[in-house]
């Protein structure tokens, strides 16, 4: 970029926010990044992420840590089991043995974190800053208010901050919307050991039994853990409804025991047994297409730009290629008003296509005939 050395704000240290400030100091330009926890430690990261060749994958190599990677990486993980709600397993797709991680290598959020974090240079991430609002000062520039009390003025701000992004409301209206289906999820630590028939029921992958708007999907994490997602069609507030507190672990048992009742006992375990009580999820997505005109200053990435079910596959992925198409767009163009349009112009379409299949995803995942509609799928793409 010719003119001045431009002030970058990226808010948000997620995948995509990270691999955006990576590239862009590999690349001589210094960015600065703003989150909201209190430090890279405050929050547990969630369960494991398949890195796809041409996104997450591309974005790595983009960053120079491919070679770190490949330490945590699993490709077992790659494994994905559809087994039906009797317990019987319908279809099993086990990835090629071999030394290095081919297809799409499965690794723990925390530990791409973590190589991303490392990567960085010292007080790159202003941990503990939370954005209350950005300001824009009339010329392309914008000051940003973080309810720390803290003001930056920014020639750019990548908002990469999520479903609830405090940026995104610069260039659009949109807010997520509820899809319909809401995941609670378990955990299981030491599986192996402690709770060997549901981990030799997940495998090494990802196991999932899909039946009449409902499902159990356990994943493999590392460690022996397994972190499960207790899938239902229903209302957004449905623990309300019920009267539950979803803190007091024995009346949501009984309550997700009710809704799965009918399931085989192989299955129920993922209910009865878990170590980490519940978590409420439910899914949220944005619009589609969700699209804004140009502003000058500001954009957005990963989730904060085009949140979509994870029945995508692809949120962490596209995340981290917007990251890395931001980066590059930043250091190519002239402008950093160019590198907004070069990046929008990639990033928007691409982003329309997946969460349109995710979409879709989701609807057949969650059917009265989800079953069949799953085995199909995964029958015709192995």
């Amino acid at each position: 970029m010719s003119t001045h050395t431009p002030r970058i704000a990226i808010i948000g240290a997620g995948p995509g926010g990270l691999t955006c400030a990576r590239i862009l100091q590999r690349r001589g330009i210094k960015a600065t990044v703003y989150d909201v926890d209190v430090s890279r430690t405050a929050r547990n990261q969630g369960g494991t992420l398949d890195m796809h060749p041409d996104s997450g994958q591309h974005a790595l190599r983009a960053a120079g840590l491919w070679d770190d990677f490949q330490k945590l990486a699993r490709p077992e993980g790659q494994q994905l089991r559809l087994v039906s709600r009797d317990g019987r397993i319908l279809f099993d797709a086990v990835p090629p043995q071999g030394d290095t991680p081919d297809g799409n290598p499965e690794i723990d959020r925390g530990q791409l974190r973590d190589i991303l974090l490392d990567s960085l240079a010292p007080n790159t991430v202003q941990w503990g800053h939370k954005l209350e609002k950005g300001e824009p000062l009339g010329d392309g520039t914008h000051r940003l208010h973080f309810t720390n009390g803290t003001t930056v003025e920014t020639d750019l701000v990548a908002g990469a901050d999520g479903a609830w992004s405090r940026v995104r409301p610069l260039l659009s209206d949109a807010a997520p919307l509820y899809t319909g289906v809401t995941f609670v999820e378990a955990g299981f630590d030491e599986a192996d050991t402690r709770h060997r028939q549901l981990a030799e029921l997940t495998g090494n992958g990802t196991m999932m039994a899909l039946d009449n708007n409902q499902g159990v999907i356990a994943q493999r994490n590392s460690s022996g853990h397994i972190r499960t997602y207790l899938g239902m069609r229903t209302d957004e507030n449905w623990h309300q409804q019920a009267g539950l507190d979803l803190t007091r672990t024995h009346p949501v048992r009984e309550a997700l025991l009710k809704e799965f009742a009918g399931w085989s006992d192989s299955l129920t375990g993922f209910i009865t047994d878990t170590d980490s009580g519940y978590t409420n999820r439910p899914l949220y997505a944005l619009p589609v297409p969700h699209t804004w005109p140009h502003t000058s200053g500001v954009t957005l990435l990963g989730d904060a730009a085009h949140l979509m079910s994870p029945f995508s596959g692809m949120g962490a992925n596209l995340a981290m290629r917007d990251g890395a198409d931001l980066a590059h767009a930043l250091s190519v163009e002239p402008t950093i008003d160019d590198a907004i349009t070069a990046y929008e112009n990639v990033m928007l379409p691409r982003s329309t296509e997946a969460a349109e299949g995710a979409a879709e995803g989701l609807d057949s995942a969650f059917a009265p005939d989800s079953a069949d509609q799953t085995l199909a799928h995964m029958t015709a793409h192995h």
